[in-house]
């Protein structure tokens, strides 16, 4: 018979495809005459039809059935099933990372498509590193970002346009690579705004690269931070159960996205932390920082004050949903979270002009702005209840998965809310205690002594916020300082008039009482702060000492 020419000798190039040690035996080829293809190609209209194609092994798992062979090409993600006999390995010769010529039957098992193998070859040193170099040149092409317009006009994000794109290139390559995605954000309305925005942005690409729904819960985790920063609980229980699925599943360390949080000191230990178990960081925050410690120690960093911006100008939320339009150009649903976050937030005392420009877009989208007031009062609810727990069905709802579905939780349990949040009032005006420093007035709340404890909603920031902002109505003042004190912890909001700011006090007490451990963060006239419980009264006089500090500055 008379040899085939291969078409590549006629650009002067060789290709892997050409090598002997490539294909299957001679006589095998000739009863297959099954066509070659790029996984990527393979679809529904294969089923029950052989093909072809050169992979790498990427991970191999053991069923009590047949052995799962996870073949990748850099264009897309094939399951492979061998079997011999219950439980026993099939193919013992190929290994995670081996290279490899397989012709199967494409088929379907639970909706997904699979291949069932016919006949799989190992390939020796050289084509392998010609595969490999492929499929990262395939991958490298792929996730590259098609860049859209921002949602609005505003020179801050102009600002920081190449660290949106070098993030959405990032976690792209990510997903390309079957990496998992963990996302970690602040547990408010602006938090999961932020995570639910990337979530709707990554979930399709991740179940596209492996052809699979279920992907989407083995590759993707969203869950929100106790702290008001990225700590080192959550830094070891993320690196403990990646490192479980690595040695259980053969998954690879994750990319982890810390979003409304991050920018901080605060959050470098454990960025540090998961880097030592091969962990790779991206941060999209608005918080404060007096030194940057952590662009260093990312992928990407998007900050307003990385580009000397002021982070009370845009909320992670309204930061995330522009990251997740470049990292999916068709992602679904999220046009009107940043109205959502940038009210939640308070972003419009210092920018209204942006928050009211996405307000128009949420609008458009059948959102007035009392009912995105009400989902942020929801959120808020929820947020005390779940926790921990990861409920994506149910923050879905939320966000308006399925819109009609929204509109009836939002109804049923706003007024709900509303009321325990006038009992919250009610019960916080009646014990809190109103200071006159200066030209300041000084709310103190005693947490601890005046609500139930765990489970009670409001929560201390939330009943913070509600005798700050009723005191000003009530009693027409502009220049007020409002505290939620507990044992452990103080949550801060302030006026503008009051001249005060989160940092500064966190330098201030650690200066006075360097005994204390003062630690914290949040934004310059909203934020939180934490003690030794033995230092509670030193702190308090020494806050007062600053407030008294700031009526001059």
């Amino acid at each position: 018979m008379k040899k085939k020419k291969s078409n590549h000798k006629k650009s002067g190039k060789r290709s892997f495809k050409d090598k002997k040690d490539q294909r299957p035996p001679r006589e095998e080829r000739v009863a297959q005459k099954v066509e070659t293809l790029k996984i990527g190609q393979i679809n529904r209209d294969f089923k029950k039809r052989a093909v072809s194609f050169y992979a790498i092994i990427d991970r191999i798992m053991q069923t009590g059935g047949p052995t799962i062979f996870f073949a990748i090409d850099g264009t897309g993600t094939l399951a492979l099933k061998g079997f011999l006999k219950p439980g026993e390995r099939a193919h013992p010769e190929i290994n995670e990372g081996d290279a490899i010529f397989a012709t199967v039957r494409v088929d379907e098992f639970n909706g997904e498509l699979e291949g069932e193998i016919q006949t799989i070859q190992k390939l020796s040193e050289e084509p392998k590193q010609e595969i490999l170099q492929e499929i990262e040149n395939t991958i490298r092409e792929r996730a590259k970002v098609s860049e859209v317009p921002f949602l609005i006009q505003s020179p801050i994000l102009d600002k920081l346009k190449p660290s949106f794109i070098k993030a959405a290139h990032e976690i792209r390559l990510a997903i390309l690579k079957n990496r998992p995605v963990i996302v970690r954000h602040h547990n408010d309305t602006d938090g999961y705004s932020s995570g639910y925005a990337l979530e709707r942005a990554i979930l399709p690409l991740i179940e596209k690269q492996h052809g699979s729904s279920k992907a989407a819960w083995e590759f993707f985790q969203r869950a929100p931070c106790a702290a008001p920063f990225y700590e080192i609980d959550d830094s070891i229980r993320d690196t403990a159960t990646s490192l479980r699925n690595v040695a259980k599943f053969s998954n690879k360390i994750p990319l982890v996205i810390i979003a409304d949080n991050g920018s901080t000191p605060e959050d470098l230990l454990a960025i540090k932390h998961g880097k030592v178990h091969g962990m790779d960081f991206i941060v999209v925050d608005h918080h404060f920082f007096d030194t940057d410690v952590i662009s260093k120690e990312v992928l990407a960093h998007i900050n307003p004050f990385l580009v000397g911006e002021n982070g009370s100008a845009f909320s992670a939320g309204m930061l995330c949903v522009e990251l997740a339009r470049l990292i999916n150009n068709n992602v679904q649903n999220v046009n009107e979270i940043p109205a959502l976050a940038g009210l939640a937030d308070k972003i419009y005392l210092l920018n209204p002009e942006a928050v009211n420009a996405y307000l128009q877009i949420a609008v458009n989208q059948g959102y007035t702005k009392e009912l995105l007031a009400d989902i942020s009062t929801v959120i808020d609810y929820v947020s005390a209840k779940v926790r921990f727990m990861e409920v994506r069905e149910y923050i879905g709802v939320l966000f308006g998965e399925p819109r009609d579905r929204q509109k009836a939780l939002v109804s049923l349990m706003a007024p709900h809310i509303r009321e325990l949040d006038k009992k919250g009032l009610a019960i916080a005006k009646s014990t809190v205690k109103i200071k006159k420093i200066g030209k300041t007035t000084l709310q103190i709340l005693d947490i601890d002594n005046t609500f139930p404890g765990f489970g009670f909603y409001p929560k201390p920031g939330r009943c913070t916020s509600l005798i700050h902002d009723d005191i000003q109505g009530a009693k027409d003042l502009d220049n007020v300082v409002s505290i939620g004190l507990m044992r452990t912890a103080i949550t801060i909001r302030a006026t503008d008039a009051a001249n005060f700011s989160v940092h500064d006090l966190i330098l201030f007490l650690n200066e006075k009482s360097p005994h204390a451990f003062v630690a914290g963060g949040g934004h310059k006239n909203a934020g939180s702060i934490s003690f030794i419980p033995s230092k509670q009264e030193e702190i308090m006089d020494f806050f007062k000492d600053f407030v008294k500090s700031r009526q001059n500055s």
